[in-house]
């Protein structure tokens, strides 16, 4: 609802979003309002639609990414507690993840680039919570496939000794989340929207790339993180699972929307 004048103000406080004008509106109207033209400008609405969406969108993939990539490594924990194994993670580890994996990724979602077709999605319920059903759904099925890949390459260091096991734990879920950034950056598959469209989001996975590796290879920071050396044929098993999370995820993206 738009208005200007005192008749308008009480549609203005009914409507789920009154928009007042900012130089011709009334006084009354500008407080029922929720939303002040300041140039009068009708245009300015769609913008800011296109806006509020897009930021809105963002911060709901940001979560998304975050809230699964906290499951799998709750779900990795859960299950090697149930079955009485080694620890996967160390403290020092889940440090990491919280400081490096989870941070630098969601902020390079938070920085997706505006897309005029959001309004060519139909509005959302006022009462649609940012965490209904669906998301919750898509959290669970992305974390458990995370979980599920670390798991396998846990049980393939655990043929090794325990410090493999949780070598290979600790760099499979955290290379997995790297890339599970380029994933929750939209609910479409990577190839429709470009893996080029967002410089921040692979700056954001190298820097995590290049300070994981730094961990594996500097005896100082071995010791510090509690991780065994890795020779090539170990780290191109890493590698391995880590990109089949990836796949397994970005093949669910394009099951779901065909």
């Amino acid at each position: 609802m738009t208005g200007d004048g005192v008749n308008d103000a009480p549609a203005l406080k009914q409507s789920d979003i009154g928009v007042a004008m900012g130089i011709t509106g009334s006084e009354v109207s500008k407080d029922a309002a929720n939303m002040i033209l300041t140039d009068d400008n009708f245009s300015t609405i769609v913008k800011a639609v296109i806006i509020g969406r897009n930021v809105y969108r963002n911060i709901k993939n940001a979560i998304h990414y975050l809230l699964s990539g906290n499951f799998a490594g709750i779900l990795c924990v859960l299950m090697t507690s149930l079955f009485f194994l080694p620890t996967p993670f160390y403290p020092v580890h889940l440090l990491f993840m919280n400081l490096i994996t989870d941070s630098l990724p969601a902020i390079a979602i938070g920085m997706e680039k505006i897309k005029e077709d959001v309004l060519n999605d139909p509005p959302r319920h006022k009462n649609n919570h940012i965490l209904n059903q669906t998301s919750l759904n898509e959290i669970l099925v992305d974390g458990t496939i995370i979980a599920f890949c670390t798991m396998i390459a846990y049980y393939v260091g655990l043929r090794y000794d325990a410090l493999t096991a949780a070598t290979f734990a600790f760099a499979t879920i955290c290379l997995s989340r790297l890339l599970h950034g380029f994933s929750c950056r939209s609910n479409q598959p990577i190839y429709r929207i470009g893996i080029t469209s967002n410089i921040s989001s692979i700056l954001a996975f190298f820097v995590g790339f290049g300070l994981l590796h730094l961990i594996f290879y500097i005896p100082f920071l071995q010791d510090l993180f509690m991780i065994t050396s890795l020779s090539l044929s170990k780290l191109i098993m890493i590698y391995t699972f880590s990109l089949l999370s990836f796949v397994l995820i970005q093949f669910k993206k394009i099951i779901v929307k065909q």
